[in-house]
């Protein structure tokens, strides 16, 4: 399923039980839209919400058993991963956030919890360009997205990194 074109491919038919390639493009054409706005509603974030959404739609293409109500499975689908999104946001939120001390110097502590407190795509980001020394190229595969994307994260964590040291 491709969101941004609205364009759906099935999984291989050894992998379809509940439902026909036909099927599944009828019900992300009609229910997508609507479905993102449950999990938008639930989760509070309209990039978390398109994600949960998307995984949603590759659990009712991987249904092993016949569905008898294939938008209460999506329904249901989205709802609950939702709700395990949000338990897993609070488990991460009860977590303290480590920060190693690697250096006695204030200055490079200073930053090092500046890194820290980045997002985690743009802290990885950061991480693997400026401490492990890899290519964008390299760094794109080790997150699993496009290069076009690390450049981005960098470039906001640069520049977030920059406005609070400053």
């Amino acid at each position: 399923m491709d969101i941004a074109s609205g364009t759906v491919s099935a999984p291989p038919a050894s992998l379809r039980g509940g439902i026909s390639a036909e099927e599944l493009e009828a019900l992300y054409r009609s229910e997508r839209d609507r479905m993102v706005g449950v999990a938008l509603l639930l989760v509070g974030s309209a990039a978390d919400a398109e994600e949960l959404v998307q995984e949603s739609f590759v659990r009712v293409a991987r249904a092993r058993r016949p569905l008898d109500n294939p938008p209460a499975y999506l329904r249901t689908t989205v709802v609950n991963l939702s709700r395990s999104h949000l338990r897993h946001l609070r488990v991460q939120r009860r977590q303290p956030a480590i920060i190693p001390r690697l250096i006695e110097n204030p200055d490079l502590d200073e930053t090092w919890a500046a890194v820290c407190r980045l997002p985690f795509r743009q802290r990885a980001v950061v991480v693997l360009r400026y401490y492990q020394d890899l290519s964008e190229a390299d760094i794109a595969r080790t997150l699993g997205c496009k290069v076009g994307t690390v450049k981005s994260n960098l470039h906001h964590a640069l520049a977030k990194l920059k406005k609070e040291l400053s």
